[in-house]
């Protein structure tokens, strides 16, 4: 299917390896010319240079943290004015909701509600003035239903997705869409790191922690960061444009709802 999307330019963040690289790939596919994010210079020239290999694409890598005032100072130096944003970031590492004191707090909330909420603001204005713009967060499954140790992370994403449910409506009629990818298990670095972890903890096998993970998922198994990287380029499509405001589980039947 062809996107609609040839020649428009994205900012994707956070895109160094992971989900956020998983649609960068996609968007570069679709004929979209990139600017890539990262904090480890190495990693992400070498992510640039393997989607342009792979995909001929036109991608820029910008070196920096997104949470920073520095970090979107030079993305958007970099791309002033992106047909596509992706928001993506790190979250706060598991931890018992008792042990965060004020700033494990602020800075989480910087990092998953403040950070793309201030890369809208900046990107917006220019997008509905050209008429065409697409938005996508990407927030986590936690905000549907919760996860133990991820209070936080799941608190700062639920502020995200309730401040963009009314932005998008103010900019829906300029052709601008605003949406949520919520991912459940994908098979990442960090979801295997999670693992590691678990099999520390317990004494078992990273494999069983895997293989008990897998056996809770309906489907029976982890999705891809190719999968999600799709669904993120279609949501940038021109085929998307009367959908916005909505939040596009990812989680192989998880979250146990009709509606």
């Amino acid at each position: 299917m062809d996107l609609g999307i040839r020649g428009r330019t994205a900012i994707v963040c956070a895109s160094s390896q992971g989900l956020g690289r998983a649609c960068a790939h996609a968007l570069a596919e679709a004929g979209v010319s990139l600017f890539i994010n990262g904090r480890n210079r190495t990693l992400l020239e070498l992510t640039a240079e393997e989607i342009r290999r792979a995909t001929g694409a036109d991608v820029t890598p910008v070196i920096g943290d997104v949470s920073t005032v520095e970090g979107q100072e030079a993305l958007l130096a970099a791309c002033p004015s992106p047909d596509i944003l992706i928001n993506n970031n790190g979250g706060p590492p598991f931890r018992d909701f008792r042990e965060l004191d004020r700033q494990a707090m602020l800075t989480g909330v910087t990092m998953n509600m403040v950070t793309p909420i201030e890369l809208i603001q900046k990107v917006i204005e220019p997008m509905t003035k050209r008429g065409f713009g697409r938005i996508v967060n990407i927030t986590s499954i936690s905000v549907k239903m919760p996860i133990p140790g991820l209070d936080l992370s799941s608190a700062a994403r639920a502020g995200l997705t309730a401040f963009v449910a009314g932005v998008a409506r103010k900019v829906a009629d300029k052709n601008v869409t605003i949406n949520n990818l919520l991912p459940g298990n994908f098979d990442t670095q960090r979801l295997r790191n999670g693992f590691v972890a678990s099999a520390k903890q317990s004494g078992k096998p990273e494999s069983e922690m895997a293989a008990r993970a897998m056996a809770a998922i309906p489907a029976k198994r982890f999705g891809t960061p190719a999968e999600f990287g799709q669904t993120c380029a279609f949501l940038c499509s021109v085929h998307a444009a009367y959908m916005t405001g909505q939040n596009i589980l990812l989680d192989g039947g998880v979250y146990p709802a009709a509606f």
